[in-house]
Order: structure tokens, then C-alpha cells, then sequence
């Protein structure tokens, strides 16, 4: 099955953690809370995880996954190094070295060029995104990202956080408080843990894996591509098997659920996604799904429903297994 665009619309489940956090003041550890409005208009704090979070957790699951398989990464990339392409100064010297960008250069396709070069070089920089400035004589290259992520925020009736007090032991006694300069002694401190149920959304445009964005053509042959989807596939399926995050070594996340809706389109329509911060998500994405085929056909978009981590796997599972690169 070819696949233009995938979407993910789903409930989240989970119990005790403290995966993304503002700071900290004093010994206190402050949780991430974001404003939110319902259905109704009204105004609510509850507490989030970051779309940035979550995007580090599924690029460091498609990280090990290009390890695994053996897919390409550039030298920033290979040691999951945040600036990724843009610390590779030995590809950028080597492609400004190269008989083929002093062509582009004239021709004043340099930009086109270099992004052909990224795009071969790195799975991460083609999937997640890049900006360059100054890399390879491209004074600004920039490479959109080709998954979007959403916050995963609480629902207000079915979320909260609770602050608990700790104090670090000490074998030796109580010594010395927490103004001792060196952290020494049996120091007291709070931390936040939360409890709910979170709306996740996700979007991934797979068509645009290994295409060129100023082209407008793909840059890479077909099995790379295949390769490349398969993995991104399987890196979204990981982040909600195992979200890491701030304090899974005392405040591993008790997942009890992840249900919602998977939607993917096999045409030019856009895969549709409601947030599940409304109760009946589910059957509105299903509407919306059944507006979109009277327009471009019973095969054009497809949906699934799921009910738990299990059936979101199976379903991941079997697309993983007979998706097929987007061809235009």
C-alpha cells in the first residue's frame, strides 16, 4: 500500500511520571502546565509533554533504528549529536571540494544541490528536519521536517499532579542540610508526579521522505526509500511503546492505555486527525474520513481504530510490513 500522509489521533493512559519539566525552584521541581480550552469554551491549566519532548523521543528511536539496519548517517548524526549535519565539517569540505557543486555554483543550483547531498548523506536529517547556515556556501538551507508532533496534553476532568517530598539518604546520619555548597548530607527536595489521561496527535507526510524540497524530486532510488519509511514507521510505534523522558529512573511511566485512531491517505487528501481532547474523537475523525472518500474515492483514505497499546502495535505492525514509497 502506498502512503501519502499518516496521522495519528490517540488517548494516553498513564500514571506517576514527571517525563517533561520547567526547572526547578529552590529544592522544588517544577512540571510542565499549559493553558487549555474545552469544548465548551472554558479555560483550564493542565500538565503536558512537549511536542519537542516527543520528537526527541521518536528521533532517538529512529536513531537505533538506522543503527540497526544500517542506514546512512551523517558524522553528526552518527553520535546523535543535536546539530546533527551541521557539525559534519568533513562532508561539507568534501562536497565544496567536488567538481559537481562548483557546477552547481555556477549555474546558481547550489542550495538544490547541497540538499540532494543531505538528503543522501542522512536519514535523520531527511526525516526530522534541518536548518543550515553557512554549511557547504548555503548561506540558509532549511529542511522541513516530514513528522509534526502535537503537545500530549492532560485531559482537565481526568489529569493531576501532585508534589511529593523526598530526602536523599544518608547512611552516616543526617549530617549537613541543603545549604551545604557541595549537595553533602541528607538534603530534602519536592518532586511533581502526574496521573491521567493525555491527547496525543501526530501527522507524517512519507511522501516527502527522500524528496527534494526544492526539486520537487526524489532524490533517492526506491529501496532506500522503503527503507527509510519502514523505519520512520517503526520509530512512531516506539515512542508510545517506550516514551523516555526526564526521571524514568525512579518515575518510570505506568502505561495502563493508548487508544484511538490511525488514518493514512493513499491520495493527495490529507490524512485526518481530531484531537482527542474531545470525547468522541474517534467517531469524528470516522465522519470526516467518510466526507474525504466521497470525494476522492473509497480507497483514498484509510482508518483504524485501535484499543490499546496491543492493537495500535498490530496495526503499526502490519503497515510497516506492506507499505510501499509514495510515487508521483
Amino acid at each position: 500500500m502506498k502512503i501519502n500522509s499518516l496521522a495519528v489521533s490517540g488517548l494516553v493512559t498513564m500514571n506517576l511520571h514527571a517525563l517533561n519539566n520547567e526547572g526547578a525552584e529552590g529544592n522544588t521541581l517544577m512540571t510542565r502546565m499549559v493553558e487549555i480550552v474545552d469544548t465548551e469554551g472554558d479555560l483550564h491549566t493542565v500538565n503536558a509533554v512537549s511536542g519537542d519532548m516527543l520528537k526527541h523521543i521518536q528521533a532517538e528511536h529512529l536513531f537505533r533504528e538506522a543503527k540497526d539496519k544500517s542506514l546512512p548517517l551523517c558524522g553528526g548524526c552518527a553520535q546523535f549529536d543535536a546539530n546533527r549535519i551541521a557539525s559534519d565539517f568533513e562532508l561539507a569540505a568534501k562536497i565544496e571540494g567536488s567538481p559537481e557543486y562548483k557546477a552547481a555554483k555556477e549555474e546558481r543550483k547550489m542550495d538544490s544541490f547541497n540538499l540532494s547531498k543531505v538528503l543522501n548523506a542522512c536519514v535523520l536529517d531527511d526525516c526530522e528536519g534541518i536548518l543550515l547556515t553557512g554549511w557547504a556556501g548555503s548561506k540558509s538551507l532549511a529542511r522541513k521536517s516530514t513528522i509534526e508532533f502535537g503537545w500530549m496534553v492532560g485531559r482537565p476532568e481526568n489529569t493531576k499532579t501532585e508534589v511529593y517530598m523526598h530526602a536523599k539518604y544518608v547512611p552516616e546520619g543526617r549530617g549537613t542540610g541543603s545549604g551545604s555548597e557541595q549537595n553533602l548530607g541528607q538534603n530534602i527536595f519536592h518532586r511533581p508526579a502526574s496521573s491521567g489521561q493525555y491527547a496525543a496527535i501526530l501527522n507524517v507526510d512519507l511522501f516527502r521522505i527522500g524528496r527534494n524540497d526544492i526539486t520537487l524530486c526524489y532524490d533517492l532510488d526506491e529501496h532506500s526509500r522503503l527503507q527509510r519509511v519502514r523505519a520512520m514507521l517503526k520509530s512512531v510505534m516506539y515512542t508510545f511503546i517506550k516514551p523516555s523522558g526526564a526521571h524514568r529512573n525512579t518515575q518510570l511511566p505506568h502505561i495502563l492505555d493508548f487508544s484511538g485512531v490511525i488514518t493514512a491517505s493513499c491520495s493527495a487528501l490529507p490524512a485526518p486527525t481530531i484531537s482527542a481532547l474531545r470525547n468522541d474523537f474517534a467517531e469524528e475523525i470516522t465522519k470526516i474520513a467518510e466526507s474525504l472518500k466521497s470525494i476522492g474515492g473509497e480507497e483514498s483514505i484509510k482508518v483504524w481504530r485501535f484499543s490499546g497499546l496491543g492493537d495500535f502495535s498490530e496495526v503499526m505492525g502490519s503497515l510497516i510490513n506492506t507499505v510501499q514509497p509514495w510515487s508521483e
